[in-house]
């Protein structure tokens, strides 16, 4: 009997002490979720230049300007070059409002209040962050960002859906050299 045991005893550890063998993937995934996602993007920002461009040659009157960045913006009030825009760590005092591309007011500037930004070291969406170093104190420009350099995919959570391009009217009050 106690042979029985002994050699059952053996027999598991024998079973156990199998090295573990590679688990192999149920299923391999292509990128063709990805590749899809590229293209609906592409075909989303497409849409958005061609309104926001159709609103543009509505508007003669103003000189709107082609950002690097993928955005367009004009000067409602421009001060002279001589004055110095901000660089990284410098502090912006702001107001600024969010409207649709038809100015529905999403956020007034009351709504919003003023704003102090450390250049590149806080939260801002991007197309106001690369907005804002384009531009001097006393100086007003108004912004027109596709949805990818505004709120993008998911919105503001709030008042913002997604995939929304806006328009921003942006004062900046003063830098202050850090």
């Amino acid at each position: 009997m106690s042979r029985i045991i002994a050699l059952l005893i053996c027999a598991l550890l024998f079973v156990a002490c199998k090295s573990p063998e590679a688990r192999r993937p149920v299923s391999s995934k292509s990128g063709s979720f990805i590749d899809a996602s590229v293209e609906r993007n592409i075909k989303l920002n497409e849409r958005e230049q061609t309104y926001i461009k159709k609103i543009m040659s509505e508007n003669p009157e103003q000189e709107y300007i082609a950002s690097e960045n993928g955005f367009w913006y004009y000067y409602n009030v421009k001060q002279a070059d001589s004055l110095m825009s901000p660089d990284f760590g410098d502090i912006v005092t702001f107001n600024y409002n969010i409207k649709t591309l038809t100015d529905d007011i999403i956020y007034s500037k009351e709504d919003l209040k003023t704003q102090t930004y450390v250049m590149d070291k806080q939260e801002l969406f991007s197309g106001l962050r690369e907005g804002l170093k384009l531009m001097k104190s006393g100086e007003t420009v108004t912004f027109m960002f596709p949805s990818q350099k505004a709120y993008g995919y998911y919105g503001d959570e709030n008042k913002i859906g997604i995939n929304v391009p806006i328009k921003c009217e942006v004062s900046v009050n003063s830098i202050i050299d850090k």
